[in-house]
């Protein structure tokens, strides 16, 4: 065991020793090779289940990153630019002044419909036809491109719409076929997750938060009107069968191993399989938009696709690493790469939290082994 894998196996175990976690994964990948596989706790606190390297969890917005490597793979294959009008591949899209938005501002989060329909309910969520249908309707927020505002669930419809009409395919079946499974990993990292597979999922639980930030919030923020209370992340989302089974692509079900194999193959060759061409890679993480976030009201660093920093380090950490690059998830997982270090990072848990404290204890421990 390597000096890496021991130290951060040891703080999972603390983590869920402590009763700060339920159950987690943690992968590493440097220079194209796994140097660290960690597990620790249980998926099913109901029947002991314990996490293996191959459970999915439910991962809420890092899911983001692999929506964003379809959409590079498929600019890669000449299907469609980073300039081309949506309208282009989506002609119904155009409605209500949309006709200016491009791929560029869906990835970068300045195409200006951050929000859906506040009577949204989770089984809207999960009909691919209705919500497609809520954006067409939708009205421009602001300018395309002259603001940046987190889409956080539109943003996987954007680019899983522009996907299957350039394609013909779902967004889940792009990703098995030209992106999870050249990386043999298709077996676990999924959008939309077969019934069948539901059983090895990793059950998702609530840990106590403090509403109280909420309650002093203004109900005029940006942030209230962009998705109803009843569909911000949280457990019971999560676990609900139709929400596994369904293309959600603003988050996805993945193992750590899995999503940290996607960006270590973003960034170099993973057994033979590279998904970006070194040119293709900078643009994709070159500072696209940047500013103060319309929608949460905190700055904000994305490329295309992928927000410019740590994910777990917060705001200001884009001029600290300037080379990595992923996206964080709701509950406190998080994904990544650095360019310039040549590692890939990813912890997966099934505990909610408001906090990215284990992912800052083990994105800080692996940054300064390596």
């Amino acid at each position: 065991m390597n000096d890496l894998q021991k130290q951060v196996q040891e703080v999972a175990d603390r983590l869920v020793e402590s009763g700060d976690e339920r159950g987690l994964q943690v992968a590493v990948y440097h220079g194209g090779r796994q140097i660290v596989d960690v597990v620790a706790g249980v998926a099913d606190p109901e029947t002991g289940r314990q996490v293996t390297p191959d459970t999915p969890f439910y991962n809420y917005s890092i899911g983001k990153g692999a929506t964003a490597a379809v959409a590079h793979v498929l600019v890669e294959r000449g299907l469609f630019g980073y300039d081309t009008p949506v309208a282009e591949l989506w002609p119904e899209f155009a409605r209500h002044g949309k006709d200016g938005v491009t791929v560029r501002h869906v990835l970068s989060h300045t195409a200006g419909v951050p929000g859906i329909p506040l009577d949204t309910t989770p089984e809207d969520v999960c009909n691919w036809d209705k919500m497609v249908a809520a954006l067409e309707d939708a009205e421009l927020w602001w300018e395309p491109g002259t603001k940046v505002g987190y889409h956080a669930y539109t943003f996987g419809y954007l680019v899983g719409e522009i996907v299957r009409r350039a394609t013909g395919k779902r967004i889940s079946q792009v990703l098995a076929e030209d992106v999870a499974g050249p990386l043999g990993v298709a077996d676990e990292l999924y959008f939309g997750m077969p019934e069948s597979q539901h059983h090895r999922v990793a059950r998702l639980e609530d840990a106590p938060m403090d509403m109280s930030a909420f309650a002093d919030m203004p109900m005029d923020l940006p942030m209230f009107k962009a998705a109803p209370m009843s569909l911000m992340p949280n457990a019971e989302l999560g676990n609900r069968t139709d929400f596994l089974s369904a293309d959600i692509p603003a988050g996805g079900k993945t193992s750590a191993r899995a999503i940290a194999r996607l960006y270590a193959s973003l960034i170099g060759e993973v057994d033979g399989v590279r998904l970006l061409t070194e040119a293709r890679l900078r643009e994709a993480t070159a500072v696209a938009a940047e500013g103060m976030d319309e929608v949460f009201g905190m700055p904000s660093a994305w490329g295309l696709g992928f927000s410019i920093g740590r994910p777990y380090a917060g705001p200001g950490d884009s001029a600290a690493a300037p080379t990595a690059f992923g996206v964080a998830g709701a509950g406190g997982s998080m994904a990544y790469a650095d360019s310039a270090t040549g590692v890939a990072v990813a912890l997966t848990k099934n505990r909610l939290t408001n906090d990215f404290a284990a992912a800052g204890l083990i994105g800080n421990l692996v940054e300064s082994a390596l």
